[in-house]
């Protein structure tokens, strides 16, 4: 945490029941030692397809050998290949192709009978029991939700995580379900929907307006479509999710080599850069730090090249693109008096933005004008707390909230002038609400210190 983590990702792919358990209480109880609020996103492994058992553990493909797919999940013969998906023979067609080993190698149908998919092995090298199985271009009937799914998001939606992510969506419709189970379990999640498959990626649009937040899983999406896509796709949906208001995170090998070296390489520390360049709201993190040597190297050095990263942004923001005001029919007062209220912060060069928000909807609206203005997002609601963890640019702070705006605004500099982020002479500006309701943003206060 007091290296630069505000979000910590729980993998249901691995471990048990009472080891996520652990770590829900190990992070939460840290948080609070730490005097900061932290949030933890529990990640639904969704119907991720895997190798089964292979004789010796692995298996060397030659291209131009043929293997074969049966039904089952452990191989007893060489050549033979079984999987965690007891459909997957049914689903496959002459022609279609099957990556394996993170896409380094590749296969491809050349027959089928009602036991076994028959593979040419098209581009050569070492499989291993419980890698993933990748099937670009085919379109597989399992549902998004596994039963596995289901009950992990009850549970964490019961322990009160902040976010829940669906792994290969495909369409918005994915994403109803497990809304229904976080309701029902009385939970508060939020959901990110991954990005990992071709459909996905045809349906972004109606994705990330269903979704509460959007991740770009490149593990799984670069060995779904090409790989040469992959930049070009992460930018288009980057500016997607920045013009619709939702916060989107890039993950997948950032820091790779990090998992056996105390520095990245420089095309690594390029493609952080590049990802907040194109205005990712935050930046992942995965084996570097579950199963790699320097975990907290490896969140230290994420933290200088954002840091270094913004500090260019600043000095030249007029050479970036800014998302442009969007206009919102269910809020509209709220989105205007805070687009207002942006705007306004960054001409009277203000030493803080002060945004008293209930559940942090207000919060992201500035965190999306990309504003370089110190920002608070002031809350009384632990959940709305931790929530904002993932809003770029916005410093989550407990108070006490109040209809009374001159008594939030005086707290606020009082414990600013106290930190030392304030002096005589600074401005500040505040967005509140007045009237009835009195939830409604439409009022903003500008302040200088005597």
């Amino acid at each position: 945490i007091s290296s630069g983590v505000d979000v910590f990702r729980i993998n249901t792919a691995h471990a048990s029941r009472e080891e996520h358990q652990s770590r829900v209480d190990n992070i939460r109880q840290a948080s609070e030692r730490a005097g900061v609020p932290v949030a933890i996103l529990v990640d639904l492994a969704g119907p991720k397809i895997r190798l089964g058992q292979l004789p010796g553990d692995e298996f060397q493909c030659v291209p131009g050998q043929t293997v074969r797919f049966v039904r089952g999940g452990q191989s007893t013969l060489p050549g033979e290949l079984t999987t965690t998906y007891d459909r997957l023979v049914d689903e496959l067609d002459v022609g279609d192709k099957v990556m394996l080993a993170d896409g380094q190698v590749s296969l491809t149908v050349v027959e089928k009978s009602a036991d076994a998919a028959v593979c040419q092995v098209v581009q050569g090298g070492t499989i291993r029991s419980r890698q993933g199985v990748n099937l670009p271009g085919v379109k597989l009937k399992v549902p998004a939700l596994t039963e596995r799914d289901k009950d992990n998001a009850a549970w964490a939606a019961a322990a009160g995580v902040d976010f829940l992510s669906l792994s290969f969506v495909r369409s918005a419709d994915d994403l109803a379900p497990l809304r229904q189970i976080i309701a029902q379990a009385g939970g508060f999640a939020q959901i990110v929907a991954k990005v990992e498959k071709p459909e996905a990626v045809e349906n972004i649009e109606s994705i990330v307006a269903a979704a509460d937040a959007i991740m770009i899983a490149r593990g799984d999406l670069g060995v779904e479509i090409d790989i040469a896509q992959v930049p070009v796709v992460q930018k288009r949906i980057i500016g997607l999710c920045n013009r619709a208001g939702k916060p989107v995170i890039v993950a997948t090998q950032m820091l790779e080599s990090m998992h056996n070296s105390r520095m990245p390489t420089r095309a690594e520390a390029t493609d952080v850069a590049n990802a907040i360049l194109d205005g990712a709201d935050a930046c992942m993190l995965s084996g570097e730090t579950a199963v790699g040597q320097y975990p907290q190297q490896a969140v230290e050095m994420m933290h200088r090249i954002a840091v270094a990263t913004e500090e260019v942004l600043q000095q030249q923001q007029n050479q970036y693109a800014r998302p442009a005001f969007q206009s919102d029919p269910e809020h509209p007062i709220t989105q205007a008096t805070t687009w207002a209220a942006g705007l306004l912060a960054e001409q009277i060069d203000a030493r803080l933005l002060v945004v008293a928000t209930a559940s942090g909807r207000t919060a992201l609206s500035i965190s999306k004008q990309r504003r370089f203005v110190y920002t608070v997002g002031l809350s009384d609601s632990p959940i709305t707390l931790r929530r904002m963890c993932i809003y770029w640019g916005v410093v989550p702070w407990q108070a006490p909230m109040s209809d009374d705006i001159t008594a939030v605004l005086q707290r606020v500099i009082g414990e600013a002038r106290a930190a030392g982020r304030l002096h005589k002479g600074d401005r500040v500006v505040l967005i509140g609400g007045t009237g009835l309701p009195v939830s409604r943003h439409n009022m903003i206060v500008v302040h200088e210190l005597p």
